[in-house]
């Protein structure tokens, strides 16, 4: 069902879009495995889990639903992009499976197509697009997380090869990708950021080890990357020598939402959490009452729910430029709101359950599966990967408000 607000604000052309689009995915919706489907990209670690991932993705390209405002001339759909956004706010609401290569689509492909070379764009972005090559991201290391241009790992030339050296961590999707973003060091005498070179590495070469690291929710779905003398071709570099700093920055900028322009992706989410912690509220009891009567969860449901209400009015005045003093300033707050919000929602969901939230997903007694405990437990990588909160919280205030450095 297409919500009121959003048929107030668009256009009738936008309205037929989605009522068309709702129709084609409730007809091709796969049906449920038998094994557990990820709640997102972050948690894929079985091979059944990305072939069923990278089948629906495939899927949603082949009908047009995917690349829709990347040029033809590298595999896209080169239509308007408020369709590509009507896309994500319908396969949220459908409930639809995760697209399997996000680190591709939101990352590397915006990338190589701000600083990719002719040939770079047509070898990559139509395979990041149907899901054919996964793509993982190579910037974290055990000593380089929030200071990124501390990073180690370091690439020299060898004749007609790029060789690289290094340890990267925390790297989703790294065991299935085929190939990986990756931020190195080219020169160790150059300033700090000025050393930094930018690559696109193959993961199949000799010479790349992945090794699981299981997290919290005894989910293996992190990993750490061993790079020892891999070779990539002189291609392999994207950008200038030098710069990898400059593109990094693109990337990150896309990561974290000020360039996406995932806002209303985040918004739809966040409308399809508060409906499904009001279901879940109405379902739960203690004793005799349902939670949804509990007048503790009646204020933080509204409380949360206005939050939401916030932001969609955020966004709307995020596309007027002159209510804002920096043209970054609604964007730049996305992935801080989005990942601290989205934290809050799962632990309401927690305060539901009340004592249920102790039984995991192995227990028959945990509601809906456990799929609330896992979620909850999930919630804490978003407000430290992409840049944990204080980091995003420097860069709203140095950027944005003109704060001095701390």
């Amino acid at each position: 069902m297409i919500p009121e607000t959003v048929e107030r604000e668009e256009s009738a052309e936008e309205i037929a879009y989605r009522k068309d689009l709702a129709r084609w995915i409730s007809t091709h919706l796969p049906d449920k495995p038998s094994f557990h489907l990820p709640q997102s990209f972050l948690e894929v670690e079985s091979t059944e889990q990305c072939e069923f991932l990278r089948a629906w993705q495939a899927e949603l390209y082949a009908a047009g639903y995917l690349g829709i405002d990347v040029p033809r001339a590298y595999g896209g759909h080169e239509g308007e992009s408020w369709k590509q956004r009507i896309v994500a706010q319908e396969l949220i609401r459908a409930g639809a499976p995760t697209l399997l290569n996000v680190v591709g689509l939101r990352m590397a492909m915006p990338t190589i197509l701000t600083h990719g070379t002719e040939e770079q764009k047509q070898r990559y972005v139509q395979k990041i697009l149907s899901a054919e090559e996964i793509w993982c991201q190579g910037f974290s290391e055990p000593n380089a997380g929030s200071d990124l241009a501390s990073v180690q790992t370091f690439v020299k030339r060898d004749g007609d090869a790029w060789i690289a050296n290094g340890h990267k961590i925390w790297t989703t999707l790294g065991q299935f990708a085929d190939f990986m973003i990756l931020l190195a060091r080219t020169d160790k005498d150059a300033s700090k950021h000025g050393g930094l070179s930018y690559f696109l590495m193959p993961m199949k070469a000799p010479g790349v080890d992945v090794r699981p690291l299981v997290k919290m929710t005894r989910e293996a779905t992190f990993n750490q990357v061993h790079i020892e003398d891999v070779a990539m071709p002189l291609d392999a570099l994207l950008g200038q020598l030098g710069h990898g700093w400059q593109v990094a920055m693109t990337t990150l900028m896309f990561e974290r939402g000020a360039a996406g322009g995932s806002e209303r992706d985040l918004h739809a989410a966040f409308e399809e959490m508060i409906a499904r912690l009001t279901d879940l509220a109405k379902r739960t009891r203690r004793g005799r009452t349902r939670r949804i009567d509990d007048p503790l969860i009646r204020d933080a449901l509204a409380a949360l729910a206005t939050e939401v209400e916030a932001i969609r009015h955020h966004i709307t005045r995020a596309r007027i430029p002159q209510l804002l003093d920096h043209p970054m300033a609604i964007p730049l707050m996305g992935k801080l709101m989005g990942s601290e919000l989205m934290m809050r929602l799962h632990r309401l969901g927690q305060d539901i359950l009340g004592p249920s939230a102790t039984q995991w997903m192995d227990s028959p007694a945990a509601v809906d599966g456990g799929t609330w405990q896992l979620a909850f437990g999930n919630a804490y990588g978003p407000i430290i990967g992409g840049g944990t909160s204080e980091i995003q919280k420097n860069i709203v205030g140095e950027r944005v408000l003109g704060l001095a450095k701390g």
